[in-house]
């Protein structure tokens, strides 16, 4: 990343505590690192915590390509009783006896969560219908109809101790937890809500750092020696080494001829001479196209 040693650039894999906002946690490092251009690559909620990939720099320019990655949780949900939110920040809206559930039971619920499916997200949440956010709505004390969103899921069940159930998740981006307990809580008839949720994973990024040792590593100046490059957080999309001229060209906005073999589709992580990071390029026909240069 030669091109960016004059500036920040790249991300910061944040433990976020329990209690703030995505946005609190974009806010502070803004603060902190004293850059404005800061961003999130997919939101946590206040109650949930672990991996938040924080963008620094340019390097927001392609959160997209996070977000876009595969999720891992540890989620606990709670048996027996519903929240307005479907977690434990929202307020009990119906309780249920679980006398009658057994490990069985529980069993077959979750092998009903495995694999591609459709998923209603719930109300309180910052998808837009109509341009205003869901959650807006429901703080309004609306409810509408949301369209179902395609999910894939592994769900594994790591503990049992009614009322609570211990899960391990692996999902599809824009997969929500907490319509996972409260799907969960209604095949069992019995309502459920999230009372823990913890992001172990997003995409490659898996080693977050304790937001309390950045925040002393603002204070320091030594923050960036927590910065993961491109390469690190985007490994699926491959490297395309460039030489001079068509470095020149990939950063001038012109396609290049493709050398690859054919059908070799996709996306590709552009690199000039001395590694110097570039752009994001995409194969069309018989060339690489730039559709996000940073050289």
């Amino acid at each position: 990343m030669a091109q960016h040693a004059g500036s920040a650039f790249g991300f910061l894999v944040v433990d976020k505590p329990r209690g703030l906002t995505s946005h609190d946690i974009v806010a502070r490092v803004r603060r902190g690192a004293s850059i404005r251009q800061v961003g999130h690559a997919g939101t946590l909620d206040p109650m949930a915590t672990g991996v938040l990939v924080v963008c620094i720099g340019a390097a927001t320019r392609l959160a997209e390509y996070v977000m876009a990655s595969e999720k891992e949780y540890a989620a606990t949900v709670r048996l027996g009783v519903e929240t307005d939110t479907y977690d434990a920040d929202g307020q009990v809206i119906a309780s249920t006896p679980i006398d009658g559930l057994a490990e069985s039971g529980v069993r077959a619920a979750l092998a009903r969560f495995q694999g591609e499916q459709d998923q209603v997200p719930p109300m309180h949440s910052a998808i837009k219908q109509g341009g205003v956010k869901l959650y807006t709505l429901a703080r309004r004390g609306e409810s509408v109809e949301r369209a179902a969103r395609r999910v894939t899921m592994r769900v594994e069940m790591e503990r049992l101790a009614l009322p609570d159930v211990d899960l391990h998740v692996v999902c599809s981006p824009g997969t929500y937890i907490r319509s996972l307990a409260h799907d969960l809580g209604a095949m069992l008839g019995v309502g459920g809500h999230l009372t823990r949720l913890r992001r172990v994973r997003s995409g490659a990024l898996d080693r977050p750092v304790a937001w309390e040792t950045l925040e002393a590593a603002f204070q320091d100046g030594s923050w960036r020696i927590y910065l993961v490059d491109e390469a690190a957080a985007l490994p699926g999309i491959a490297a395309l080494s460039l030489d001079e001229s068509g470095a020149r060209a990939i950063v001038h906005g012109r396609a290049i001829p493709v050398d690859d073999a054919p059908g070799d589709a996709g996306l590709r992580r552009a690199y000039g001479p001395g590694s110097a990071f570039l752009a994001i390029v995409e194969r069309r026909g018989d060339v690489w196209a730039p559709i996000k240069v940073f050289g």
